[in-house]
C-alpha cells in the first residue's frame, strides 16, 4: 500500500501492481526437451528391455536397432521433403530420385569402383546434390502441377535406368549387394549393428539441425514468404527461382545422405526405392506429423516406417489368421491398415501430430475448471 501527495493533497491508499507469472517449468525447460531426447535415443542400445508386441525382441536386440534405424533415417528423410512441401510449399514427386541416388552410388563405388567407404560417401553426396541442382534448375521452370509432373518424369526415367541395369552397374531387377569388404569392421556385422543405429541417429540430428537454420535464416523467412505468396517475394526484389533453387538443392543433397545411410544399413541396393511410391510415402509422413512445423516430419517419417514393417509382420500372424475372414483379409494388409490410420489423422487432426498438444489445450484446460470448486 502506497499514498501519493500532489500539491499538498493526499490520495487514497493505492495497492500496488500485482507482478507478472514467470514462466513456468515447463517453458524453461522445453528448448532443452531436444537434448534430452538425443540423449536418452543414444543410450537406448544399452537398455534390455522388452516391449512385447512392440518389438520382436530388447531394445539392444539387432532386429529392433536395425527397425529403430531405418525409422531414424526416414524420420531425417521426411524433414528434408518438409524443406520443399510444407517449407517452400513446393510439391516434388521425385524425392525418391536422390535417395535413390544415394543408395546406389554408394554401393556401386563401394562394390564396382572398390572405393573406400569415406571417399564414396563423399562423392556420393558430391554428385547427389549436384544432381539436385541441375534437375531443380530445369524443373523449377515450371510451377505448380507442371512442376510436379516434370519432377515424377525425372524420377521416372531415374528408375528406369535402375530397371534396365544401365552399364551392368546397378543388377536390375535383382539389385545390388554390398560389397561388405570395403567397409570399415565397425560398421560390418550383426553385432556392430548399434554403430548403424548411432550413423542413423547422427543423420537425424545433423537434418534437424540445418532444417532448424535454415528455417530460422532470413533464406528461411524467403521460404516462407514463397509458400504464402510467391509474387509478393518478387515485389519486394528478391528472386523467387533462386530461393526455390537454393531449398531444391538442399533437400536433394540431405535425401542423397539418407541414401548412404540407409545402403550401409540394409547392405545393398534394391529398385523399389527408386518407384514413385517412396515420395508419396514421403508426403504422407509428412502430412501424418504435420508439415512446416520442426518435428511433425520426423514423427511423421518415424511412426510410418514402424507402422510398415510392424503391420507386415502383425498381417502375416495367426492372430490376424483365427479372425473371421471379412476381417482378417483387410487386416493382413498393410496398405489397408496404414491408409486407415492416415484418414483417421488427417480427420481429427488436421494440422498434423505436431498440433495434438494445441488441440488438447482446450480439453484439458475444460476438465480442469469443471474439476476446480465453484
Amino acid at each position: 500500500m502506497t499514498n501519493s501527495v500532489v500539491d499538498g493533497v493526499v490520495d487514497r491508499p493505492t495497492a500496488a501492481a500485482p507482478a507478472e507469472p514467470g514462466p513456468s517449468v515447463w517453458h524453461r525447460l522445453r528448448p532443452f526437451l531436444p537434448l534430452v531426447a538425443l540423449a536418452v535415443a543414444a543410450i537406448l542400445p544399452y537398455s534390455t528391455v522388452h516391449l512385447p508386441g512392440i518389438f520382436e525382441g530388447p531394445l539392444n536386440s539387432p532386429g529392433t536397432l536395425q527397425l529403430l534405424a531405418i525409422c531414424l533415417i526416414f524420420g531425417g528423410l521426411a524433414a528434408g521433403y518438409d524443406l520443399l512441401f510444407g517449407r517452400t510449399g513446393m510439391l516434388s514427386f521425385g524425392h525418391a530420385l536422390y535417395f535413390a541416388a544415394g543408395v546406389y552410388g554408394t554401393d556401386i563405388l563401394v562394390t564396382k569402383a572398390g572405393l573406400p567407404l569415406w571417399q564414396a560417401a563423399l562423392l556420393t553426396l558430391t554428385g547427389g546434390t549436384i544432381l539436385a541442382a541441375l534437375l531443380g534448375a530445369v524443373a523449377l521452370r515450371t510451377v505448380g502441377i507442371a512442376f510436379a509432373m516434370v519432377t515424377l518424369a525425372l524420377a521416372q526415367v531415374g528408375a528406369i535406368l535402375v530397371a534396365r541395369d544401365f552399364g551392368g552397374l546397378t543388377g536390375g531387377e535383382e539389385g545390388l549387394p554390398l560389397d561388405v569388404s570395403g567397409l570399415p569392421a565397425a560398421l560390418v556385422g550383426v553385432t556392430n549393428t548399434v554403430n548403424l543405429y548411432w550413423l542413423a541417429l547422427a543423420y537425424l540430428a545433423v537434418v534437424v539441425l540445418v532444417v532448424h537454420r535454415v528455417t530460422a535464416s532470413p533464406t528461411g523467412r524467403v521460404l516462407a514468404g514463397l509458400r504464402d505468396d510467391e509474387r509478393r517475394v518478387g515485389v519486394l526484389g528478391l528472386d523467387p527461382y533462386r530461393f526455390k533453387l537454393v531449398a531444391f538443392t538442399l533437400a536433394g543433397g540431405l535425401g542423397t545422405a539418407a541414401g548412404t545411410v540407409y545402403c550401409l544399413i540394409v547392405g545393398g541396393a534394391s529398385p523399389h526405392i527408386t518407384s514413385s511410391e517412396l515420395t508419396l510415402s514421403l508426403l504422407v509422413m509428412v502430412v501424418l506429423g504435420g508439415p512446416g512445423t520442426r518435428w511433425g516430419p520426423v514423427l511423421g517419417g518415424i511412426l510410418y516406417m514402424y507402422l510398415d514393417h510392424r503391420l507386415t509382420a502383425f498381417g502375416a500372424s495367426d492372430a490376424v489368421d483365427a479372425l473371421p475372414g471379412w476381417l482378417s483379409a483387410p487386416l493382413s494388409q498393410p496398405l489397408f491398415v496404414l491408409g486407415t490410420v492416415f484418414i483417421l489423422a488427417v480427420y481429427f487432426f488436421p494440422g498434423g501430430l505436431a498440433t495434438l498438444t494445441h488441440r488438447l489445450t482446450p480439453l484439458r484446460a475444460a476438465l480442469t475448471r469443471r474439476r476446480s470448486p465453484r
